[in-house]
């Protein structure tokens, strides 16, 4: 706050020691400063609010069985892209699309497969208020979407099915428009029914490295 003393003194007359000295004082309000650094908790969303990438993903898939056959599972890799916007720095809403490939002893699965993912960002406030970055965030998250299916080696019946996902994992941020991800994916499809067994949903768990461009 600033104060600026006006004083008057009338004519060349000599003052006496006690006598009053006139003065006004008046307060003048100076505009407050915008924070354009970038260093509140809010500082990604306003910044740098979208971002594009990709991942590899390494699935296992499960295992079933019916009255009559029983399938194990294989391992498979596959790859996704992934955009996303930033509502808040601990929010964003993220779509991927991956390329799934699916196999078992009798038959594989392939699929085009849509996503929408709410991933919740576990920043730590004060600390990032404080040191404007930090490196290390981990995540947590669920998914839905739908999946296009073909089969090889036996007949489906539903063709598209709903896809469910968990997710977490860890983002290692290099700067504000990179980021590293290291990420686990567990991913549920419902039934596309099989000819060749009964009430089976695929599901794998999918271990995801990528990384994220942030604009």
């Amino acid at each position: 706050m600033n104060y600026k003393i006006l004083f008057g003194v009338l004519g060349l007359m000599p003052i006496a020691a006690n006598a009053a000295i006139p003065y006004r004082v008046e307060q003048i309000e100076m505009p407050v400063a915008q924070n354009v650094s970038g260093t509140d908790s809010q500082a990604l969303a306003r910044l740098h609010r979208f971002y594009i990438g990709g991942a590899y993903d390494f699935s296992m898939w499960n295992n079933g069985a019916d009255d009559i056959t029983r399938i194990d599972g294989k391992n498979t890799s596959s790859f996704e892209v992934v955009a996303g916007v930033r509502a808040f720095d601990i929010f964003r809403i993220e779509a991927n699309y991956l390329r799934t490939s699916a196999k078992w002893d009798a038959f594989e699965l392939t699929g085009d497969t849509a996503m929408i993912n709410a991933i919740f960002d576990a920043r730590i406030g004060n600390l990032y208020r404080l040191f404007y970055k930090q490196r290390l965030v981990p995540y947590v998250g669920v998914g839905a979407g739908v999946s296009w299916n073909s089969a090889d080696g036996v007949a489906i019946e539903n063709k598209i099915t709903p896809v469910a996902a968990a997710l977490a994992g860890l983002s290692v941020e290099l700067g504000e428009y990179f980021a590293l991800d290291f990420g686990y994916r567990y991913m549920y499809m419902f039934s596309p029914k099989f000819d060749a067994i009964s009430d089976f949903a695929p599901a794998a768990h999918q271990f995801r490295v990528g990384a994220r461009v942030h604009f």
